[in-house]
């Protein structure tokens, strides 16, 4: 017989829901107001940001799939896209045959560059500004927190369950 789930509390029952619906409505306002302001999806916002912040522009695919956490056909798809509207560009790998190096075009840089303060005041004014300094500190100490938990579960622990 299995054993009885440890069901939710009503404290630990509202901060949950409360944190997922929370973080649902951040996200959907993020995206939506990204797409509006510069046209980009977060995925090629993240992309060209990556990108951008690489001092060569150009990152091994696998590279950004690791940092992504996607499959390499999602990535695959999407800088084709990002590829056909002229804001990347994939070249060979010239430590690895096998790879390719997807490289920002100056269209992607101005893009980027472009999209990022709109962005970045989206963020401030929907998430920074809502907190102290001292609340921030404690946010970023908890998900750090839940990151490492994380990086600590061996591979495949979500397949056993």
């Amino acid at each position: 017989m299995a054993a009885q789930p440890r069901w939710l509390d009503a404290r630990e029952d509202r901060a949950w829901r409360v944190y997922k619906h929370a973080q649902e409505q951040l996200d959907s306002r993020l995206r939506r107001q990204l797409l509006q302001d510069s046209g980009l999806s977060e995925a090629e916002f993240r992309i060209l940001a990556m990108l951008s912040e690489h001092p060569t522009g150009r990152v091994p695919a696998g590279e950004l799939c690791s940092s992504m956490g996607w499959e390499k056909s999602r990535l695959s798809h999407l800088t084709r896209r990002m590829q056909e509207q002229g804001l990347i560009a994939r070249e060979p790998n010239p430590t690895d045959a096998r790879s390719s190096l997807i490289v920002l075009l100056a269209l992607g840089r101005k893009t980027i560059e472009d999209a990022a303060p709109q962005h970045v005041q989206q963020v401030r004014q929907d998430f920074i500004d809502v907190f102290t300094p001292g609340e921030l500190d404690l946010i970023g100490d908890l998900f750090e927190r839940l990151l490492h938990h994380f990086a600590e579960e061996p591979d495949g622990a979500l397949d056993e369950a």
